[in-house]
């Protein structure tokens, strides 16, 4: 007869003979293995065990012989065999999780691209309004010549009304009238002249 359960809320758990171990070990061990199976250390170290191991097979006495030449060196191939079936899977991880790390490398590399980029056109874009306000702005020198173009227009204009005041020759009140403009506008010109040049200077 079958037991029954006595809970029966909670749907029936598969045991599983699944074993746990730490992947991060694991594929450091796999990766230190492939690293020294890929020296030249491991050639040389493979290669005269195997020729000890032929050498001695085949000069030893009969009865000392573990793996004789006869009979194919069996044990040796044998050796070998198990060397390359555990050898391939560990070097295929050790490949495995180096591509992880670029792949993980690379992603972090176009991050950062793409922020230097964006900080680089911003920066690109700082720089051109601000030589934008700059080309807009007069300059010191732009502004002295002005100031003395200004300064010769005035001067000009005082020297035709002195001219008009000269040809007009005096005459009744008119020519009174002009001569004292004239004169008033000559020393305000004098000293619109001579102030702007201080303040360029």
């Amino acid at each position: 007869m079958v037991k029954r359960r006595e809970d029966l809320s909670t749907p029936r758990t598969r045991r599983s003979l699944a074993l746990s171990y730490d992947s991060d070990m694991f594929g450091s061990f796999s990766e230190s293995i492939a690293r020294f199976l890929g020296t030249a250390r491991y050639l040389v170290f493979q290669t005269l065990l195997i020729v000890v191991w032929i050498a001695y097979n085949l000069l030893a006495p009969r009865r000392l012989q573990f793996d004789p030449w006869d009979r194919g060196l069996v044990l040796l191939t044998l050796v070998l065999s198990l060397q390359a079936s555990y050898a391939a899977p560990l070097i295929l991880l050790a490949q495995n999780r180096q591509e992880r790390r670029d792949r993980v490398q690379s992603e972090n590399d176009r991050d950062v691209a793409e922020r230097t980029q964006a900080d680089t056109e911003f920066l690109a874009r700082e720089i051109a309004g601000v030589r934008l306000l700059l080309s807009d702005g007069l300059t010191r020198d732009e502004l002295r010549d002005e100031l003395a173009s200004l300064t010769a227009a005035i001067e000009r204009l005082g020297h035709r009304l002195d001219e008009v005041q000269s040809t007009a020759g005096g005459t009744g009140d008119d020519g009174g009238t002009g001569g004292t403009a004239a004169g008033a506008f000559a020393p305000a010109a004098t000293t619109m002249s001579t102030s702007s040049t201080v303040k360029v200077e």
